[in-house]
């Protein structure tokens, strides 16, 4: 007989924790949510965040020219930090930008339906309004396997650790939102923000063999993707640049790259900060020490419309990363006009890349020079590893 109930586990129920502060949610503020309970078993992978707030300009009256932009409510935040038992265990900085990046590569038209909940409208228009409602009032849930690796990969049980999720708002909303009117200030007020986490309750044989393994006094190695974003804030006017990014440790092996560009985005309200821009890239090569990533020479040319190597490049990465079916969220023409970005697939590498320190770099040209106020972006998915002992609490970094 088949049995289609699962009866190690009894219950799931969602908890809900606020902020030490719950009304410390303006600009600058770092926002700290503890989950002190650390008998419980709980499942971090499946927690989100809710938040309900108000947009208006910046004397606290409605305009209806003011709207977000895609995951807009993800740029309301500088930083996210989570932590065990005190100590750092995953981070994202430019939180919107970062997530938006990933985003773009990782869900499909089917993912995107459903996370319009909270805040992904991957095609959206300057003219379509989301999340707002004419009183300028919104709520959404944001799962927080959108914005951070941990949750997105590790999908087991904590026990007898003290978490916190530690948010930093940004110092205005100007990227959070676009408006037909330049003059516009935006202000979003966010009223009430809470981390929704389920607390897992499971059969009298599994909370048994899982005591007996707590008390074998062993670590537990958490293992995962972390996303790293780093950015070169303004290039020069120049049609060809070598770009050291940085030197990282074997163990934080960069397994997957996306290089972007964006020309004048950044705390403009009349540009939309979740779209990229081609700046008529011609040729992009990483390397890790002195490997090549991609092999060839991709020859773009935007202006005619060459860039279907680059499509595919895109279009690759959900059979690369997830081991699942390519089901590329853009056509190639909506990839051109909202995010043409590289994907650079390095996650199958030689033994003597992983032997010590790795020196990431970049090279790139353009067929003109790279537009003035034109930032780059290099976003790292790389390997991290941290070691949990549930007996004596000790958690840390290898």
């Amino acid at each position: 007989m088949v049995l289609y109930v699962d009866n190690t586990i009894v219950s799931s129920e969602i908890h809900t924790y606020e902020p030490y502060l719950p009304t410390k949610l303006s600009y600058n503020d770092e926002i700290v949510i503890p989950i002190q309970e650390v008998d419980k078993f709980t499942l971090p992978c499946e927690s989100f965040l809710y938040i309900e707030g108000k947009l208006t300009k910046s004397d606290g009256t409605i305009s209806d020219k003011l709207k977000f932009i895609n995951n807009g409510i993800s740029f309301l935040f500088k930083e996210i930090r989570y932590l065990l038992n005190g100590i750092t265990v995953d981070s994202i900085r430019d939180v919107g930008l970062t997530s938006t990046l990933k985003a773009y590569l990782s869900y499909n038209s089917s993912d995107s339906v459903r996370l319009q909940n909270a805040g992904w409208f991957p095609k959206l228009k300057i003219t379509d309004n989301v999340l707002v409602d004419s009183k300028g009032g919104f709520n959404l849930c944001i799962p927080l396997k959108m914005l951070m690796g941990f949750f997105e990969d590790y999908k087991i049980i904590l026990v007898n650790v003290k978490q916190e999720l530690v948010l930093l708002r940004n110092s205005d909303d100007l990227n959070a939102v676009i408006s037909t009117e330049t003059t516009d200030v935006p202000k979003v007020e966010i009223n009430k923000l809470s981390w929704n986490i389920p607390h897992i309750s499971v059969g009298i044989p599994q909370e048994l063999a899982l005591t007996k393994f707590i008390d074998r006094n062993v670590d537990i190695i958490l293992g995962f993707r972390s996303w790293e974003l780093v950015e070169f804030p303004e290039l020069t006017e120049t049609n060809r640049y070598n770009w050291p990014v940085k030197t990282t440790t074997k163990l934080e092996i960069p397994r997957h790259i996306i290089v972007a560009f964006q020309t004048s985005r950044r705390n403009n309200v009349s540009k939309d900060m979740s779209k990229f821009d081609h700046c008529n890239i011609r040729n992009i090569k990483v390397f890790l020490n002195s490997e090549r990533y991609p092999y060839n020479d991709l020859y773009l040319d935007f202006k005619e419309n060459k860039y279907a190597s680059l499509y595919e490049m895109f279009a690759k990465f959900r059979q690369s990363y997830y081991e699942v079916q390519n089901e590329p969220i853009f056509t190639p023409t909506e990839f051109k006009d909202i995010a043409p970005v590289t994907y650079i697939d390095c996650s199958h590498q030689k033994e003597s890349i992983q032997s010590g320190p790795i020196v990431m770099r970049v090279e790139f040209e353009s067929s003109e020079n790279i537009p003035k106020n034109t930032s780059a972006y290099f976003l790292i998915l790389h390997d991290k590893l941290i070691s949990y002992n549930p007996l004596t609490k000790i958690v840390k970094q290898l």
